[in-house]
């Protein structure tokens, strides 16, 4: 096997290969599970698991449209759920046209801020009932690099 199917990262100052990961459930603290729940249906988000192992937890996890990383707030889950709620900022979320999905989330009754342009990338935020705030995101296609969201390489 050639090394670059491993897919490792290497690290040459330490001289030691850590393998892949992948960052797939983020936590997101809010006060009232139901009312956060509600919200992020309401956001398009897909609802993966909402389940009681006991009597006094509960786990709920969203995934966003087209994402690989699942959001994940509940109750009686230990340091997950004690985290304050709304205290998660600018989380984002990469889009291939801003314009979009600002307008399918506007349309699906979220308050999404305006389209802000720095220098060709650009934002619009929303926050879920606690606080926790997100981003949309668009990078201009030419500023797109591979592995990136989006990057769609040049027919020649």
């Amino acid at each position: 096997m050639k090394e670059e199917e491993y897919s490792m990262a290497d690290n040459n100052k330490a001289n030691i290969t850590v393998p892949e990961m992948k960052l797939e459930l983020v936590p997101v603290p809010v006060s009232d599970v139901d009312r956060a729940k509600a919200f992020y249906e309401k956001a398009g988000f897909q609802l993966e698991v909402d389940t009681r192992p006991t009597d006094t937890m509960r786990v709920v996890q969203f995934t966003p449209p087209g994402s690989a990383c699942t959001i994940v707030f509940g109750s009686g889950m230990g340091e997950i759920t004690a985290m304050k709620p709304g205290s998660v900022k600018g989380l984002h979320l990469v889009v291939a046209d801003i314009d979009a999905a600002r307008s399918a989330l506007v349309q699906r009754g979220l308050e999404v801020g305006e389209i802000t342009d720095l220098k060709g990338v650009k934002y619009a935020g929303f926050s879920d009932p606690d606080g926790n705030s997100w981003l949309l995101q668009e990078f201009p296609p030419e500023l797109r690099q591979p592995g990136q969201s989006f990057y769609k390489q040049e027919e020649r």
